[in-house]
């Protein structure tokens, strides 16, 4: 594990600190117990939020993706022959957003690396409990082979529960047989449903989102019947062996932190490659924030660079 031995911008301090006054408010609705009423909230609230992150359409073509399994959104370079495809799994606690609310890295992904990217709007709890999102998103990888499109030239990345779901997606298509991509990207990863983490105490102030207890009220919406420690839902508890080279980056004062560090460690353990790296002091994904938090820029700059060109597995 490398620790940047530095600490965080003031911009990402500024941001911090603008996001906890929205945690105040719309943690009150969570305390409540209300299942509707926390979903509608936060729904609204990272609605609200997705405004404020921008990025640019220029030189790339939006477009849904016909014949995809579920309502998909291509995003594709106009300027570059983008030689890999990447299947991007967008996060929100399997409760809320879309590929729209997640364009900010899309984007980026699209005109830095360049590649294809398919952000498909797999179905959402509590109306669509595991493995709905999963099916949706295996559906989505097979349909991208189907294309013909090899499974070397297909990169993966998500972040926090989108993180999960990436990893839960491989260790299906493992245990099935079938290829596995390239690589994949994990942009401060939900790895443990059950919610044991530490740092969920630890840091259930320095985390700018949510209380630590919020975790397992999210958990359960998606969940259902399914216990938390299922391996496909929280891959934190699964046989790791045989996935494909993974990149790692996490906040060290995020709720969700030992769901990063745990899995790190336990994939490494078994014979995995793992690029794991804790920032220090930003916000959870605060590779969003692009281009307000320098540390957005310079994370991603490393998350491309490793998956074009990932250590052989």
């Amino acid at each position: 594990m490398r620790t940047i031995p530095v600490k965080a911008s003031w911009q990402a301090r500024a941001i911090s600190a603008f996001l906890r006054t929205f945690k105040r408010r719309h943690t009150l609705i969570e305390r409540a117990g209300a299942a509707g009423l926390y979903v509608r909230a936060t729904r609204n609230f990272v609605g609200h939020l997705a405004r404020f992150f921008p990025y640019r359409r220029a030189g790339l073509r939006f477009h849904p993706a016909p014949g995809a399994p579920v309502p998909a959104e291509w995003i594709i370079p106009l300027d570059a022959v983008p030689k890999r495809t990447l299947l991007f799994l967008h996060g929100g606690g399997y409760l809320m957003c879309s590929p729209r609310t997640h364009r900010t890295l899309t984007t980026f992904f699209a005109r830095q690396f360049p590649a294809r990217v398919l952000a498909p709007a797999y179905r959402l709890a509590p109306e669509n409990q595991f493995p709905a999102a999963l099916d949706d998103v295996t559906a989505c990888y097979r349909w991208l082979r189907a294309q013909g499109i090899p499974a070397k030239e297909i990169v993966l990345a998500g972040d926090s529960a989108g993180g999960g779901l990436l990893l839960g997606l491989l260790l299906r298509l493992r245990d099935a047989g079938e290829a596995l991509p390239a690589a994949a990207a994990c942009l401060s990863p939900w790895t443990d449903l059950a919610a044991t983490g530490d740092s969920l105490v630890t840091n259930t102030f320095s985390e700018v989102f949510y209380y630590g207890e919020s975790v397992a009220i999210a958990a359960k919406l998606y969940l259902g019947p399914t216990p938390s420690t299922h391996p496909l839902a929280s891959p934190l508890y699964a046989d790791l062996h045989g996935l494909p080279p993974l990149i790692i980056h996490a906040s060290d004062s995020e709720g969700t932190r030992d769901d990063s560090v745990r899995f790190a460690a336990k994939a490494r353990a078994a014979g995995v490659p793992v690029q794991f790296k804790l920032w220090p002091g930003l916000p959870h994904v605060w590779q969003a924030f692009l281009p307000f938090i320098p540390e957005a820029r310079a994370s991603l700059d490393e998350i491309v660079e490793f998956l074009k060109n990932p250590p052989v597995s």
